[in-house]
């Protein structure tokens, strides 16, 4: 793998509230940019560092290991954030799952996204989440101001929360109660605890979650409304991507599922993209494969990196000798 390095920053969002940020950039210009948004109860970071009882640091996850390096060695800059509520963007504990609604939740992407275009536009901005994340910038590119959306190339969600998995989804009942009282008390902090044995069919990758203490799986009342609200609207089609959202006016979609995710339903997320306007949209099926896709087990990851690399590639125009793209149908 071509040399690949990172940067560590911050971010101010529109309220003056700051995130942590990390990039990971080729070796030499890229081609591409991509800004990748995390899911519930997860962080940015490859790994996560901590300390033993001897004060010797070491590290704990590893669930991009393999994606974001894979990705810039071949070409593709990686920008990400820790989400508000999430990883290193939480400074106490009352900040845990602190997303605010859904509006907070876009608002914050937004200024993300603004941050990240190329300036000048000498290469396509591409945008990808996971989960929680996925179901997020779908709704965002149905919903985000025109001039901005027109500047993203593609989008790629991977496992998107168009809604969760039957095993996993709570009662009607219990949603309503959970909705009322968020009325009330909406930073209300409520532990929702992700079983570690359907994040990925390598059982190493589920113990590094459960140790991690950046992954606190502490949601507000607030903030889980939200989340379980944007998957039901996609589910009632009221998130619908426009065929022209995107750069030269098209809109471009990728989205991929394991047929074994446990957590969100690969169902949903199949029959909401065959219900998207979009000409050029693909769904990506991985037979037998869990929740994340870039922490399955062996080469599978690597796999998975390459087809996320391969799909961006395909749409990124060529350079001409000054550097600037071509013209291109893709």
């Amino acid at each position: 793998m071509d040399k690949v390095t990172t940067e560590e920053g911050t971010h101010k969002l529109d309220d003056g509230f700051e995130v942590y940020t990390k990039k990971w950039k080729p070796s030499e210009a890229p081609v591409a940019r991509l800004v990748f948004i995390h899911g519930f109860s997860d962080h940015c970071n490859a790994q996560s560092q901590s300390q033993d009882s001897h004060s010797v640091h070491h590290y704990i996850g590893n669930n991009y290991r393999d994606l974001f390096p894979t990705l810039a060695s071949r070409g593709i800059e990686v920008w990400s954030f820790d989400q508000r509520g999430w990883g290193r963007s939480v400074h106490n504990r009352s900040q845990r799952g602190l997303t605010g609604d859904t509006t907070q939740v876009l608002a914050d992407l937004t200024s993300f996204i603004r941050a990240a275009v190329p300036s000048p536009p000498s290469i396509p901005l591409f945008l990808m989440g996971h989960s929680m994340g996925g179901a997020e910038i779908l709704t965002w590119l149905a919903r985000a101001p025109g001039p901005l959306r027109s500047r993203v190339r593609g989008v790629l969600a991977e496992s998107p929360l168009v809604g969760l998995h039957p095993s996993t989804r709570p009662s009607g009942l219990l949603v309503a109660a959970g909705r009322l009282a968020g009325r009330v008390l909406p930073r209300w902090q409520m532990v929702r605890r992700l079983d570690p044995r359907l994040v990925s069919r390598d059982e190493q990758v589920g113990r590094d979650y459960v140790a991690d203490p950046l992954c606190h799986d502490t949601g507000t009342l607030e903030g889980l409304a939200g989340m379980l609200d944007r998957g039901l609207e996609m589910q009632a089609g009221e998130v619908v991507v426009p065929a022209e959202a995107g750069e030269g006016g098209r809109a471009r979609l990728w989205v991929s599922h394991g047929t074994g995710d446990g957590v969100c339903d690969f169902e949903a997320s199949r029959k909401w993209l065959e219900e998207q306007p979009v000409e050029d949209k693909s769904f990506k099926a991985y037979e037998g494969w869990y929740h994340v896709l870039h922490a399955e087990p062996g080469n599978d990851k690597v796999m998975f990196a390459n087809d996320v690399a391969d799909w961006v590639l395909a749409r990124t125009p060529p350079l001409d000798e000054g550097g600037k793209p071509v013209k291109s149908k893709i």
